[in-house]
Parts: C-alpha cells; structure tokens; sequence
C-alpha cells in the first residue's frame, strides 16, 4: 500500500502535492515522460536517490496510477516502469516548473551531476514554433530526441531518433540560454553558438542555415 501522507485540505494545488509532492516523484516523472525505463537506468539517470528510496517512490506512483509496470517478453525478460496517460499529463508541469527554474541555472557547480535529455523539457518549449517535427539534439553529455509542432503533443525521448526532420547541435550552457530566453535559436546559429540543419516551421528558414558548429 502506498506510505503517501496528505495535507488533508480540501484544494486543488493540495491535492496535487498530495501525488507528486514528495522528493523525487517529479524527477522520476520527467525521466519517464522519455520512455519507459527498468529499475537500474532510473537508478543511473537519478544520481543522489537511494535504492529504498526510488522503490518507495514508485510503490507510491504506482498506488496513484501515476506509473505502471509491465514485464518485458524473452528472450531477456525484464520489468520496465513506465507512466500511464494520467501521469503523462504531468509533462506542461515540468514545463512550467523548468522555465520558473531555468533563470536559476548559473554554471554548474562542481557537485552537480549533467545529463543530456534533462535539457528536452525547456528546449521543448524554447523551440515551439520555431522547429516542426522531429529534431535531434546532439551535446557534449549525449544525445536526445523532441517532436514539436504539428497536431501531436510534444514528447521528447532519450537518446539519437530514428529518423529526424532536423538536427541541433549545441552546449549546455547554450541550452541554458534557449530555456530561459536569453537567446533564441536563430540568434544561437547567428553567432556560432548552435549548428541547426532541417526543416524549421514546416520549411526550411534561411534565418537558420547551418552556421559554424560550436566548439563542443
């Protein structure tokens, strides 16, 4: 049964902190919203979250259907987590919150673990209705994937696409500046900062052709 306490008032935004209110839930949120994922690469991909602690989140998530879990088939049977639809509904609330928090992101400090896809979440946003499709987002830490624009929900997923409308090549601390929007993306290729190829707003913009690709 799942350990969740309440606050006990009858609100909305109460109700809400009631599921996802507890350290870590929306973290292992956003490292669904990729994809489902087993046990071990959630562990990875939440570094600080302690054994006990990520299974009691996710014994938590599952009591507010929030997070499934599905045994894949042979030959390498394994259990995989992954969020059901009212949990995918969570993806504009980690929007919000990673543009409230982006203004924050100074450099990273020396305890501060870096993960490529943790930057899908703000750029999702910072590049609606600049990119169409599918782009994939290559940076020093790795790659990832988004699909913005069209009549889809955006999603992004980890790792390289399959096939991709465009490519973004870039750094961290330029993905920092396109979330809190300091800088857009076709200033980011003007100066050096970004190299973009691909369709952008359903055509190719030449306000965006490949610029010289940044020093990553």
């Amino acid at each position: 049964m799942p350990r969740r306490r309440s606050y006990d008032q009858y609100c909305a935004a109460a109700r809400a902190l009631d599921a996802v209110g507890d350290r870590w839930t929306l973290l292992i949120v956003r490292e669904l919203l990729a994809g489902p994922r087993r046990y071990t690469d959630l562990h990875a991909d939440l570094p600080g979250v302690s054994t006990d602690m990520l299974a009691g989140r996710l014994k938590d998530m599952e009591g507010a259907e929030l997070v499934t879990r599905r045994r894949l088939p042979p030959p390498g049977p394994a259990y995989v987590y992954e969020l059901t639809a009212r949990g995918r509904t969570l993806l504009p609330v980690l929007q919000a919150l990673a543009t409230w928090g982006a203004t924050a992101l100074e450099e990273p400090r020396p305890t501060d673990a870096v993960r490529a896809h943790w930057f899908a979440i703000p750029l999702l946003r910072a590049l609606a209705g600049t990119a169409e499709g599918v782009v994939q987002v290559t940076l020093p830490e790795g790659e990832f994937h988004l699909r913005v624009g069209g009549d889809g929900a955006p999603e992004y997923g980890d790792g390289p696409a399959g096939t991709a409308e465009a490519h973004l090549r870039t750094d961290t601390a330029t993905c920092r500046a396109l979330a809190s929007g300091e800088l857009t993306l076709a200033q980011a290729v003007a100066t050096g900062r970004a190299e973009f190829t691909g369709r952008t707003g359903g055509a190719r913009d030449p306000e965006l052709a490949p610029a010289t690709a940044p020093s990553v």
